[in-house]
């Protein structure tokens, strides 16, 4: 892998009150929970890190992260990084729009319409992060 692009699982990340902490969407529609690894006013202790339920409009930004690439010209999402033998391999995700494409490369389904393969980092092109903005406002919550 690139010194300058790791693949990291897909997640959420939310900028709050100058900072920006990793984040999951809920519990309720119009709430984002926000995750630090150390004590900070506000946040609650729960199993090894601390984290605050806020309301999404007071978020400055909200994106999921994720890793994608190509794969036999087709796109592809990032699952999980190996090394075995000193060889780098990736498990990704089928994100084209034909289970034909995708069997035909060697994915295997693993439920319906979704598909995931482990092959040689080197097969794999055009690596990057991708950084999707969230509405802060999510559909259906406005009068």
């Amino acid at each position: 892998m690139s010194a300058e692009i790791e693949p990291v699982a897909s997640g959420f990340a939310a900028h709050y009150s100058g900072r920006t902490y990793a984040a999951a969407l809920g519990p309720g529609a119009t709430e984002v929970v926000l995750f630090n690894e150390a004590a900070q006013k506000g946040f609650e202790a729960a199993s090894g890190y601390w984290r605050l339920v806020v309301a999404r409009e007071d978020l400055d930004w909200l994106v999921l992260v994720r890793t994608v690439g190509a794969f036999g010209g087709e796109p592809c999402l990032v699952l999980d990084v190996s090394e075995e033998n000193g060889e780098e391999s990736l498990h990704i995700a089928y994100t084209g729009h034909s289970g034909m494409k995708a069997e035909a490369l060697g994915y295997w389904m693993v439920d319906h319409g979704a598909y995931e393969v482990v092959v040689p980092r080197d097969e794999v092109f055009s690596v990057r992060i991708e950084r999707l903005p969230v509405p802060l406002t999510p559909e259906g919550s406005e009068p």
